[in-house]
């Protein structure tokens, strides 16, 4: 029985149903949290209607406060993104600009609302900028509150200037495979620790 939870946040700039290499990197990674007692779930953000911002709810038919309670019910988060000109994708951007709001929200105790909870990266792209967007998007979870585990990013990146892509592969690199299995292990790791004895209150 899982006894943890994880839901992927893919920030690929292609909606569903067309294939997406984020999309499938984040599989993999699923795939090896469930290894470790973890229930997974995949979203497409660009398939929701995410309202440009810095609140909880943006009105307007947005979608993101619902978003938003998947992320406060699970233990673990990975955020997928593609490289778009050595960055992030503007959807990755964009879902950490809406987790700013929850930098002044906290618990029953006082703590940051996204305390014990654990962040990871998953970035795919054929650029360079793999390290930097995962160095990017770590130092944002940082900031609002989440716990990062040891190794706990994973990239492919292509050769430059070329055009196959990782959906393109035949299988998944050793190199990748080992990268998951390591943010997945040590991901449900650390998720245990902090449901076991949370950070204290100030």
């Amino acid at each position: 029985m899982a006894d943890l939870s994880a839901p992927a946040l893919v920030c690929t700039l292609t909606p569903s149903p067309a294939a997406s290499s984020s999309e499938l990197l984040a599989q993999h990674v699923l795939d090896e949290l469930e290894h470790h007692g973890v229930s997974t779930a995949s979203l497409r953000v660009v398939d929701q209607v995410v309202r440009p911002g810095v609140q909880i709810d943006m009105g307007d038919g947005d979608e993101w406060p619902a978003i938003r309670e998947k992320v406060l019910a699970v233990d673990i988060l990975v955020l997928d993104t593609p490289i778009w000109m050595g960055h992030p994708s503007s959807v990755a951007q964009q879902v950490m600009e809406r987790l700013d709001a929850d930098l002044s929200e906290t618990d029953a105790q006082g703590r940051p609302i996204m305390y014990g909870k654990v962040a990871t990266v998953a970035v795919v792209g054929n650029e360079d900028g793999a390290h930097k967007t995962i160095a990017d998007m770590m130092q944002g979870f940082n900031d609002i509150g989440f716990s990062l585990p040891a190794q706990g990013g994973t990239y492919w990146v292509g050769e430059a200037m070329q055009t196959v892509d990782f959906k393109d592969l035949p299988k998944v690199p050793d190199a990748v495979a080992t990268a998951n299995a390591g943010l997945a292990r040590n991901a449900a790791h650390l998720a245990r620790l902090l449901r076991a004895s949370n950070y204290p209150a100030g």
